[in-house]
């Protein structure tokens, strides 16, 4: 006999349909699986016959195969034994195909019959709803994830005996029932600004990276508190929207780090990979690709601590990921995109002892050291970071002060209002979300300078040595300043400030 299913396969962050067909026919007592399955494809056929005994059901002494189509597209992973599974049911006569007709089913099978948490079961949804079929039966741990998806039934699966029931119509599974998926709260966070002393003006510019998105590079001595505010910084960047907890939880799912607990997830991420990951952890890679930290940072922060000591080659990995926002990786087979659209923040000693320029402490590097030390970092790289402000040892004065700083809920209230505005302005293209997406073209048109903020270019170019990139997000980043200020054009105030946080060179 022959019977047929759906399931669905994951390519890059979309899914793609997969009918599991099975057939039944005299012979010896084989399983065999084709369509260019993977390991755990393969073993899949222990799995279901296992399951499939356990759960006081039928499995057939007679020779079985199954193929997963298309065949040219590579099946990997456990999410195909349900739909395996259900097919065998089918084609032995223990289920009738109408009972299956216009289903996906989807789910890791143990021994005993229960579902497994499978990962990638949001965009394996999608798929249900691209091609309007009616219900996806999934693991009942994956429910919440899978009810993301609108306009489709979700079946929360315990058991393969307990679905096996359902479809006989001998019991039913209620269709899983949709909460609030965004509660109003807003989310909590590790670090508050509020808790670190000191360091005003290096607040005063991550508020305006988090009001615009700007890329930061914060440059100072051991235990200055360098990486406390770059843990700080999602805390007062403003809530993502229901699209983009969406396209984050869309690559959480498919890495397999969805919180069980957690089907949509809510805080804008914090990557911080060590400087010893390797050049596919942190871009994305593999045999069959899949993301990167980078992508894992998207609608958040990428924090990339002692940046010098990172391989060189990962380094410049990232330029093409922080002018797009996204990320291609090919191989023979194919290639997929992943978006990688990140606040990226880079902490570095300026020398390799630390305490280059520290008035409290002595550098003991020689002039050639430091210069191998801060040319470990290529100028282009440098220039795609909008943002560069020195952290300098704080006093003991502003750590034993009893005044409270301000909140980082405060802060996130001004970036609120801030990217407010940077929304309505390019709300007619719908390509830009924040002023460091802009390109030339939205540059020209939204970042109008008053007269004696020209003479101030004009002077930052010829004394700074800017390149025409970094001229742009010179710009950027001052009309982010204004927006901070609901100012509609740029000041010669708001141009200081930014090219206040262009580099300097050590001396």
């Amino acid at each position: 006999m022959l019977a047929k299913t759906f399931s669905s396969a994951i390519i890059g962050l979309e899914s793609a349909l997969v009918e599991v067909e099975v057939d039944i026919d005299f012979g010896k007592s084989t399983v065999a699986i084709v369509g260019l399955p993977d390991t755990a494809v393969v073993e899949a056929k222990e799995r279901v016959r296992a399951a499939i005994r356990n759960s006081n059901l039928s499995f057939p002494r007679h020779r079985v195969t199954i193929n997963l189509a298309p065949a040219d597209l590579r099946k990997e992973g456990p999410s195909y034994d349900l739909a395996i599974a259900v097919a065998i049911l089918v084609a032995s006569g223990q289920i009738e195909p109408e009972s299956v007709e216009g289903r996906l089913f989807l789910g890791e099978l143990a021994f005993e019959g229960s579902l497994r948490a499978t990962n990638g079961i949001l965009p394996m949804a999608s798929i249900a709803r691209q091609l309007k079929l009616r219900e996806v039966y999934c693991p009942a741990v994956n429910a919440g994830e899978a009810a993301l998806v609108s306009d489709i039934d979700v079946i929360a699966v315990e058991s393969l005996g307990q679905l096996a029931r359902h479809l006989q119509g001998f019991v039913r599974i209620p269709v899983f029932e949709r909460g609030h998926e965004v509660p109003a709260d807003p989310p909590s966070y590790s670090a508050d600004m509020a808790e670190i002393r000191g360091q005003e003006h290096v607040k005063r510019a991550l508020e305006v990276a988090a009001a615009g998105s700007h890329n930061v590079l914060l440059t100072g001595p051991p235990g200055s508190g360098k990486t406390l505010l770059a843990r700080a910084t999602p805390s007062i960047m403003p809530g993502m929207t229901p699209e983009e907890a969406l396209d984050v939880t869309r690559i959480y799912s498919v890495s397999g780090l969805l919180p069980s607990d957690m089907p949509l997830i809510r805080q804008r991420p914090f990557r911080s990979p060590h400087y010893t990951v390797s050049h596919a952890g942190l871009v994305g890679g593999g045999r069959m690709p899949g993301p990167g930290e980078i992508s894992l940072a998207h609608r958040g922060v990428l924090f990339l601590d002692e940046i010098p000591e990172f391989a060189a080659h990962s380094l410049e990995a990232l330029r093409q990921p922080l002018e797009d926002g996204m990320v291609t990786i090919s191989r023979a087979n194919g290639s997929v995109t992943f978006p990688a659209k990140f606040m990226m923040i880079g902490a570095m000693n300026p020398c390799p002892c630390g305490f280059f320029s520290d008035p409290g402490r002595e550098c003991t590097c020689s002039q050639s050291s430091i210069l191998r030390y801060q040319k470990r970092l290529s100028g282009p790289l440098l220039d795609r970071m909008d943002i560069h402000v020195e952290v300098p040892r704080v006093e003991y004065e502003k750590l034993t002060g009893t005044t409270t700083p301000e909140s980082s809920s405060d802060i996130r209230g001004r970036v609120h209002v801030a990217r407010e505005r940077q929304h309505r302005r390019f709300d007619a293209n719908g390509r830009q979300t924040c002023n460091a997406d802009m390109g030339p073209g939205e540059v020209r048109e939204f970042c109008g300078v008053e007269p004696a903020a020209q003479t101030l270019l004009r002077a930052a170019m010829n004394q700074l040595h800017l390149s025409a990139r970094a001229f742009h997000r010179t710009l950027k980043v001052a009309r982010t300043i204004a927006d901070l200020g609901a100012a509609e054009v740029i000041t010669a105030a708001h141009v200081a400030e930014a090219i206040q946080y262009r580099p300097r060179a050590f001396s």
